[in-house]
């Protein structure tokens, strides 16, 4: 005898089997740890900025008295952005590097294939790589900050004496944290849009480094408007303590140039990943 189904019976729900946004980040912690570079990228980080903080300060202290008064009148205005910037002069360039090669290599060596068969949603997985790194760059570089600062602070304090509890100190050591971790975010979207290591590498550097001293040799207002609001040279202005006689941005109004440069790269990135074949 066939049994005739209630009229109450309904069918099961189907199940959600997309991955949890914590679990796309899992797996991308679990990807960036794994790959050696990544480490002896942070090691570099955190090399570099140290020995370079405690190198320029040290020097900077013992060629005080020959220092022209110009130079020991802006030392003495900001020391904090003395000490940070001394370190991130070429630490920085670990992380533009780290921020391409976490994307891009997964091109070059064909796993972003894989990555997308397992999360089709390719928007939550660049998010998620996104937040992850941005994350991993924002704490680490936070406390190379701090380091640095205590580093740097008892060289200089014969010379030009600072404390965190000075105006803006703590909020400028904080912002170097926060810079590096845009900087990643920034190089992350390059290497998105590129696809390619080196080129996304070279490009990254190019802004980084090249564009800032181009720029400064176009005449007049022009080109100091156009140095003032490229992307790193506004972003470390979050890591000074007071606005430089110089600067044509506050230390916020530079972060958020910064923060613009890198959403507008992030959604190119966004937009070519949705667009384009893997």
């Amino acid at each position: 005898m066939t049994t005739v189904p209630s009229a109450t019976t309904r069918p099961a729900a189907p199940v959600d089997r997309r991955p949890r946004f914590h679990r796309l980040m899992l797996s991308e912690w679990t990807k960036i740890r794994s790959v050696r570079s990544t480490v002896w990228s942070l090691i570099l980080l955190v090399v570099l900025d140290l020995g370079f903080t405690a190198l320029f300060t040290a020097l900077t202290a013992a060629q005080w008295d020959k220092t022209d008064p110009a130079g020991r009148a802006a030392v003495a205005a900001d020391p904090t952005g003395t000490i940070l910037g001394s370190g991130f002069f070429l630490s920085q360039l670990t992380v533009c590097v780290l921020g391409v090669m976490v994307i891009a290599s997964e091109y070059s060596t064909g796993m972003i294939r894989a990555s997308l068969l397992a999360v089709p949603r390719r928007m939550s997985m660049l998010a998620a790589k996104s937040a992850v790194f941005g994350l991993l760059i924002l704490v680490l570089g936070t406390v190379v900050s701090f380091a640095s600062f205590f580093i740097g602070a008892p060289i200089l304090h014969a010379k030009a004496p600072v404390s965190l509890s000075d105006p803006g100190v703590l909020r400028a050591v904080v912002g170097g944290g926060v810079y590096l971790a845009l900087l990643g975010l920034f190089a992350l979207a390059i290497g998105g849009i590129v696809r390619h290591t080196a080129a996304g590498i070279t490009g990254v550097i190019g802004f980084v480094l090249v564009l800032a001293p181009l720029a400064q040799l176009l005449p007049g207002s022009f080109g100091k408007h156009v140095h003032a609001y490229l992307p790193s040279e506004a972003g470390h202005l979050i890591a000074q303590a007071h606005q430089g006689k110089n600067d044509l941005l506050t230390p916020w109004q530079g972060f958020g140039v910064f923060c613009a440069w890198t959403v507008a790269l992030l959604v190119i990135a966004a937009i070519l990943l949705k667009r384009r074949d893997a």
